[in-house]
Order: C-alpha cells, then structure tokens, then sequence
C-alpha cells in the first residue's frame, strides 16, 4: 500500500490536481504493480511563500510548478524498478498534467510491511 503525498504551490485547478493525482497512481499501478484499488493519497496547495525549493539544486532548473511527491511504501522492490517508478511518474505527469520533468521532486519512504494498518487497529500484514 503507498501512501502518496503530493505538495504543490496552489492556484491549480480540481481538474488540474485529479490529473496529476490519476498520474501518479497509474505509474504505480504500472510499474511496481499495485492494485488499481490501493490508492491512498493526500494532495497539499501551499502559499508560494510556504514551499521553499532550491531552483537549481543538482543543476536542474525548477520552477514554482514544482510538484513535491512523497511515497511511503512496503520495502522490498529492486533499485531498478525504483528508478522506473520516478522516470514514469515524471514521464505521465509530463504527458498527462503538463507539469515539466524538472518540476517533479520525488522521495520514496520504505517501511516494513508490519508497519501498516488498514483499519479497525489491526496490522494486517504483519506476522500472526
């Protein structure tokens, strides 16, 4: 189950954020596949004054487009499906969301599969 949290300046619209959401978990469905139905995400407009960014951090030139994607995923998949997930994120959100691929900063976090709970207290993945 990831959890995606998405940051971005605000002044989009609703359509605008559903596209760059939908993108987001198709990748995921896509690459790393998660059922279609596990999409849990949460999606934050920030003041521009309130999403501070280095614009050309590791010489990429971003923009106040920026779109902040943090994923907290069960651990466990290959450095090399990792770096397929960012490339087809960006990629979708390109293509799908008009967002630049310099504008997209994403940060996966793996946690052990015990660590999630779905509901009603119980973590129903870990071990009985």
């Amino acid at each position: 189950m990831p959890l995606v949290r998405i940051e971005l300046v605000e002044g989009r619209t609703n359509q605008q954020l559903r596209k760059i959401a939908d993108a987001v978990h198709a990748a995921l469905v896509e690459t790393i596949a998660i059922p279609e139905q596990d999409r849990f995400q949460v999606i934050t407009e920030h003041e521009t004054s309130h999403l501070i960014f280095d614009p050309e951090y590791l010489n990429i030139q971003r923009s106040k487009g920026i779109v902040m994607i943090q994923i907290t995923m069960s651990s466990g998949r290959s450095l090399d499906l990792r770096k397929a997930l960012f490339r087809r994120i960006a990629e979708r959100l390109t293509a799908e969301a008009g967002i630049r691929s310099e504008d997209v900063l994403i940060n996966l976090v793996e946690v052990a599969k015990e660590n999630w709970s779905f509901g009603n207290g119980i973590a129903q993945y870990a071990a009985a």
